[in-house]
């Protein structure tokens, strides 16, 4: 493992025990919602778990650049940027459902090198660096082997957007999966990670949405495209354990373009 990397994913995990331990004593009490421009929800807890992340990131690396979703973008060096959501899911975190999580994602000359997703109210952690492997609270995870959609657990964040984006994919993807369910935001991701859905669909997504996940996903033997099949992130998403990816993008996009 790259000597850099691990360094760098222990800051990385560091920052997610900060927010958790701002996030979580504010889990259960009742918080004042504001509403962003873009009409997503805001709290306090948000605010404040990602302040105290970039406080954490200009001690421990000075210089590189940081892009959050609730302060926007502060410039580094270039070459580094950390990338973080304190609450993905605070819509979840709004309603007492414990499936929201921290996530962060390191940068490095325009590529994700590692990625962190904690889930506290639920006590997991998944982390990978790229080419160090993934893990699940420190022991290696590895995304599942089953070879058919017939078989396959699918996950989404909204059914609402999923039919909106593709009403006759959505048809399809519901005849064909064997459970379709909304586990959605980042644990939708951290259960094809641990093996336990076999993928992860996302209509849209912005990049403190998704940056973990390409490295985190492909550390774990699976898969993480665009609808289009692009590998990577981009304004959408789909991760997989591999073996049902290109019958996902078929059943979604409708033809049988392979990816």
């Amino acid at each position: 493992m790259d000597p850099e990397l691990e360094e760098l994913t222990g800051v990385a995990l560091r920052a997610t025990e900060v927010a958790g331990g701002i996030v979580m004593p504010l889990y259960d009490q009742r918080l004042t919602v504001e509403l962003k421009a873009d009409g997503t929800p805001v709290t306090e807890a948000d605010r404040r778990a990602e302040t105290a992340m970039r406080e954490l990131f200009a001690r421990e690396t000075p210089g590189f650049g940081v892009l959050g979703e609730e302060q926007g973008e502060s410039p580094g060096d270039g070459r580094h940027r950390w990338v973080v959501d304190p609450i993905d899911g605070t819509k979840s975190f709004i309603h007492h459902v414990p499936l929201f999580g921290t996530l962060v994602a390191l940068e490095r000359d325009g590529e994700p090198v590692v990625g962190v997703v904690a889930c506290p109210a639920v006590g997991e952690t998944a982390w990978a660096s790229r080419g160090g492997g993934a893990f699940l609270n420190g022991e290696p995870t590895r995304v599942s082997d089953t070879p058919s959609m017939g078989e396959a657990t699918v996950l989404t964040t909204s059914s609402a957007s999923l039919l909106e984006r593709s009403p006759e994919g959505m048809t399809r993807l519901a005849r064909e999966a064997k459970l379709l369910r909304s586990w959605g935001d980042c644990y939708g991701y951290l259960a094809v990670i641990a093996g336990r859905a076999e993928a992860m669909i996302d209509p849209r997504v912005n990049p403190w949405d998704i940056a973990p996940f390409a490295v985190l996903v492909e550390e774990a033997g699976g898969r993480l495209t665009t609808w289009a099949g692009v590998d990577g992130a981009g304004e959408d998403a789909i991760a997989t354990n591999g073996r049902i990816h290109q019958q996902l993008l078929e059943l979604l996009n409708g033809d049988d373009r392979k990816a």
